[in-house]
């Protein structure tokens, strides 16, 4: 933990993070209606982008094992059961949501 940011989100303690993180994971994994590509054009990221994110914070799995632990089953499985096939609607609000996201 940085302790000399001005962000106080680097004060909390990890272990509160980890529980809201998880709850987080938990609660997309039950929202399954809620779907990727609506996530990234309101938002600028999805459950593949939080697998991206573990594995950037040190997730030893490959980006497969990522997703398949943000997504609670294989990624073809979620696919097959809970991705429906993009609108050209959702495509274009998902460009313009990720115009915005800050240079990380």
């Amino acid at each position: 933990m940085d302790t000399n940011s001005a962000d106080a989100l680097d004060q909390l303690d990890d272990a509160v993070a980890a529980a809201a993180f998880r709850r987080l994971v938990r609660h997309l994994r039950h929202r399954h209606d809620a779907q990727n590509i609506e996530l990234m054009g309101l938002a600028g990221f999805c459950r593949n982008c939080l697998a991206d994110w573990i594995r950037d914070a040190g997730f030893e799995g490959d980006k497969l094992a990522a997703r398949e632990l943000i997504h609670g089953m294989p990624m073809a499985e979620w696919k097959a059961t809970r991705q429906s096939e993009a609108t050209p609607e959702q495509l274009a609000a998902m460009e313009a949501s990720l115009k915005k996201n800050a240079t990380e």
